[in-house]
């Protein structure tokens, strides 16, 4: 796969990468998982799973979310973390939202350049609080952060743009399809806002960065990076590899 506007948007919306099975199944297992840990684990803090529920493993080394992936990076690729996102209705958890913010600011890669790919576990849409990017805006390099001035920040340290540095005029909303998937560059500024409908919005989110990045300082979570080879080679090796009990 391969495309033009990487480069000058930032981000690649809506890449049909499941069938509406496997879509289907995808949901199942999520919803298997989130009845085991309950909506208040579920919500973000289901990390690095892909190495302990197969269907997440799955997930993110599918055949075409890897292609997908090598059209914006390259034959060499490694998998850094998934995580899923799973915004409820604001009636049940309050008004949660993702502020403006770019990916990498916390993970302490050099350089900063990774890919994050969001498959769509259910139907995201503007009224349940899909993805919202600014084209381009990662041509800006990386901003100042600062902490969220209202509550319900979804992310990790309640990290956001300060508003002044964000054009919110230039926002385009990003509405997925269960079983399709946006891929955005690590340094575009994106958010979302909350879940304004009686329907669930669960995205797994993955990132992704070639083996020539490296870890400089612990992540947002004061961790290193489980970084695993999913496809390609690793000549750099800046990581040490993780195994996967799924890998075959």
């Amino acid at each position: 796969m391969r495309f033009p506007q990487w480069d000058a948007q930032g981000f690649v919306p809506a890449v049909d990468v499941l069938s509406p099975e496997e879509a289907t199944g995808s949901r199942r297992l999520f919803d298997e998982l989130e009845a085991r840990v309950g909506r208040a684990e579920a919500e973000v803090r289901l990390q690095s799973r892909h190495f302990d529920e197969e269907f997440v493993w799955r997930l993110a080394t599918h055949p075409r979310v890897l292609d997908a992936v090598e059209g914006v990076m390259g034959p060499d690729i490694l998998l850094l973390g998934s995580h899923f996102f799973c915004k409820y209705p604001a009636e049940e958890r309050g008004e949660r939202f993702v502020a403006w913010h770019q990916d990498v600011t916390y993970w302490g890669l050099e350089p900063p350049f990774a890919v994050s790919a969001w498959i769509a576990i259910d139907d995201a849409d503007e009224e349940n609080g899909c993805m919202r990017v600014i084209p381009g805006s990662h041509r800006l390099g990386l901003l100042t952060h600062a902490k969220a001035g209202q509550p319900g920040n979804l992310l990790s340290v309640n990290q956001a743009v300060p508003a002044e540095l964000v054009d919110e005029a230039r926002a385009v909303s990003v509405p997925l399809r269960a079983g399709q998937m946006s891929l955005h560059h690590g340094v575009l500024l994106h958010a979302s806002l909350p879940n304004r409908s009686t329907r669930r919005r669960c995205g797994l989110t993955l990132r992704y960065v070639p083996p020539r990045v490296k870890q400089v300082a612990v992540n947002s979570l004061g961790e290193a990076w489980p970084a695993v080879l999913v496809r390609g080679q690793d000549r750099y090796r800046h990581f040490p590899l993780r195994e996967v009990a799924w890998a075959s």
